[in-house]
């Protein structure tokens, strides 16, 4: 490698050379042509089966009208398919422990973006760009000693 690059012309060339293009990504799916995915928020963790169907939303054996009663939890659910634009178009089964319903809420909606692009990559994109992708790393903080929670401290008496 004793070859002397002299003009610009000469490093475009090498350079075009040496570029390797990126294979596209392929779909993942099991033998049943279903995609498997973790999802995690807070304390609660969230298995996540996605397949193409009618729409239907099962977590833990019940409906997602039965297990999310609130709307605000129904509604966190159905954002990754309604940015991804495939609203009605997937069949999902959950199981999800750990946390409360607002954290459970979010571990299923994280696993649903995280199948639906191991399902079809050409979703990543809109799934990223909203941030459906990235894991909410925020956790509660633990109790310190000497404290009466995380922060706070025992009430001071002068007398």
């Amino acid at each position: 490698m004793t070859d002397e690059i002299k003009s610009l012309d000469e490093l475009n060339t090498v350079a075009e050379g040496a570029v390797e293009v990126a294979a596209p990504r392929e779909p993942v799916r099991d033998e049943l042509g279903r995609s498997y995915a973790t999802g995690k928020r807070k304390d609660a963790v969230a298995r996540v089966w996605i397949k193409p169907g009618s729409g239907k939303v099962v977590v833990n054996g019940k409906d997602q009208d039965v297990y999310f009663a609130r709307p605000v939890l129904q509604l966190i659910l159905r954002q990754p398919m309604q940015v991804a634009g495939v609203e009605g178009e997937f069949d999902v089964y959950a199981t999800v422990k750990g946390g409360g319903l607002t954290g459970q809420a979010g571990a299923v909606k994280h696993g649903i973006s995280k199948a639906l692009q191991l399902y079809e990559p050409s979703l990543r994109a809109p799934l990223k760009a909203a941030g459906f992708l990235t894991r909410d790393s925020r956790v509660v903080e633990r109790k310190k000693f000497g404290k009466r929670k995380a922060r706070r401290s025992f009430q001071f008496s002068k007398r």
